[in-house]
């Protein structure tokens, strides 16, 4: 990867299904903790340099109740300044607001994480591509249902919607060249 540099202010790392029933899920390449620890140190990098994080999760549609474990993670109460958006399609597009969220506060990057890979993250990337955001996916922040799928996706997918990098080079392009 070449060196990447962000406007914190102008970026907003997204997380994708960061819920106790979806982190349990069995996933690969990473376990769903892995992710979720992954995840909420991107989000303190995130907040600690001004830059936006996006609590992204899932109800069904059309239930009175949602299953249990469909809150988020504990670990990821959303912050001062975070934003909650609640979707009930694949994506985080479509009818929640976000494009909408993003361009009132002058988003320009999107950083993806979360899970799964080939589901929720890849439909919300694709989405963010098509409407002019510069898109990151995390690559080491995120697990899909399936390993190859997982792979396939960041290899071949993600490659043309948008640049690919790790959370550890996520966060040195957020900091201030020294």
């Amino acid at each position: 990867m070449t060196t990447l540099q962000l406007e914190p202010r102008r970026t907003a790392l997204v997380l994708i299904d960061l819920m106790p029933r979806i982190i349990a899920l069995e996933t690969a390449p990473l376990s769903g903790r892995e992710v979720l620890e992954r995840c909420v140190a991107l989000a303190d990098a995130t907040r600690s340099v001004g830059g936006l994080v996006v609590h992204v999760r899932v109800e069904r549609p059309g239930l009175g109740v949602q299953p249990g474990g469909s809150e988020l993670a504990p670990e990821l109460a959303p912050q001062p300044g975070d934003v909650e958006i609640v979707k009930r399609s694949v994506g985080a597009f479509h009818q929640t607001g976000l494009d909408d969220l993003l361009r009132a506060r002058d988003i320009g990057t999107i950083a993806l994480a979360g899970i799964a890979t080939n589901f929720g993250v890849e439909s919300t990337g694709r989405v963010a591509s098509d409407a002019g955001y510069s898109t990151l996916f995390l690559t080491d922040a995120m697990t899909g249902l399936d390993g190859a799928a997982h792979e396939f996706a960041v290899t071949y997918i993600f490659p043309r919607f948008g640049a690919t990098c790790t959370g550890t080079e996520y966060i040195s392009a957020l900091s201030p060249p020294h």
